[in-house]
């Protein structure tokens, strides 16, 4: 698709690859969707419940924060029982991130800015060579260290990328290199900047995230903009979208988010319009409806859902199934980019949800395949 039309392609930064848990992360592994729980890690049947509610959305690997021996004592049955890799978010307490490594973290996040002495960081790291973790460093704009506020003034990209270079060489000092490293922060502008100079100046992969987003519709448009920006730039090998919001709703905005550059495809991918008078049906409550009933569909397929019929067909001829509203109650269906037949209002919100039910079966068995309008036309035999 990329070969026939050279503007949809991303070049993504070379970078090397590590492995937290069983996921691949950097080289030319999928970008990778993380969240975080946050229930109280000591209540283990709460956070499993809502380990799988994220499992579930198709998170690809989960942060569980560490902020007490409570929160350690029982983190072995997490990290048994999760399906996913588990990363151990540790923050002042350095003895934490030494306990959740021997009780099964696939991956140890510190914040160098609060962990401690370099002695402590050094301890964190046998800690992961002999228990097989990665580590992720994290900086953050609202955690830096003293020296580098006094240095620069205020928190700055080049604060934050000396911070994150600081602290990978004490790393390679102790001869490890299973790393990623964030470089985070709430000002979109101050993000993209320290993640742009930090790409330029490492090879590690690069975990992105705009800190403390805000809400769900707040932070997933303040998170699109600055984790979109660098993702179209070829930035990036795992995403964590921060939202004040379930963090199921954060696996989902960071997939339409890849699904959108396409990074990657999961589920239905539903193309709708705002609606106006000409809509044939209620567009807004279908797609709410749609979106709704087709969460447990994870194989990538795409479904456009238009009122009338002026954008309706041509939206439709690009999708796997199709509904454009038409008059009288009696609406079109298209099937891989072709008109096929008319569905009657009544019965029409079922109808598409057992389309959409019978292509993923199909394209699940090898029988079908998802419709691409971008592929390469067939070449003809010569005669």
């Amino acid at each position: 698709m990329n070969a026939i039309r050279p503007w949809r392609t991303i070049e993504r930064r070379p970078s090397r690859q590590i492995m937290v848990g069983s996921v691949p992360v950097g080289g030319d592994a999928p970008i990778s969707v993380q969240t975080m729980t946050n229930t109280p890690t000591e209540d283990v049947a709460a956070t499993l419940d809502q380990i799988r509610r994220c499992e579930d959305a198709g998170a690809d690997i989960i942060r569980v924060s560490c902020p007490t021996e409570e929160a350690t004592r029982h983190f072995d049955k997490i990290t048994r029982a999760a399906n996913v890799p588990i990363v151990a978010d540790i923050h002042f307490h350095y003895k934490r991130a030494l306990e959740a490594a021997d009780k099964g973290a696939a991956c140890l996040r510190i914040n160098p800015g609060n962990i401690g002495s370099g002695e402590r960081v050094a301890e964190v790291v046998r800690a992961a060579k002999a228990n097989g973790c990665a580590i992720r460093i994290g900086v953050n704009a609202g955690s830096l260290e003293k020296d580098l506020l006094e240095k620069y003034g205020e928190p700055c990209p080049e604060a934050l990328i000396e911070s994150a270079l600081d602290h990978i060489k004490l790393l390679q000092d102790h001869d490890f290199h299973e790393y990623k490293v964030a470089v985070k922060a709430s000002d979109v502008f101050l993000a993209v900047a320290a993640y742009h100079g930090l790409a330029e100046a490492v090879d590690c992969p690069l975990h992105l995230g705009i800190t403390e987003a805000g809400g769900l519709v707040g932070g997933t448009v303040k998170s699109s903009i600055g984790m979109g920006s660098l993702l179209w730039a070829g930035i990036g090998d795992t995403i964590r979208v921060s939202l004040s919001a379930e963090p199921e709703q954060e696996v989902r905005v960071g997939y339409e988010m890849l699904k959108a550059l396409g990074l990657r495809t999961r589920g239905v991918r539903v193309v709708s319009c705002p609606s106006c008078s000409r809509q044939g049906f209620d567009v807004i409550r279908t797609v709410e409806a749609l979106e709704k009933r087709l969460e447990h569909i994870k194989t990538p397929m795409s479904l456009s859902v238009l009122g009338c019929v002026v954008n309706g067909p041509g939206e439709a001829r690009e999708t796997d199934i199709g509904i454009t509203g038409g008059g009288k109650g009696k609406h079109m269906v298209y099937l891989s980019g072709v008109t096929d037949h008319h569905v009657e209002d009544e019965s029409m919100l079922d109808h598409i949800v057992r389309l959409v039910e019978e292509k993923a079966a199909k394209i699940e068995a090898g029988e079908a395949v998802a419709f691409d309008p971008h592929a390469a036309p067939a070449v003809e035999a010569a005669e």
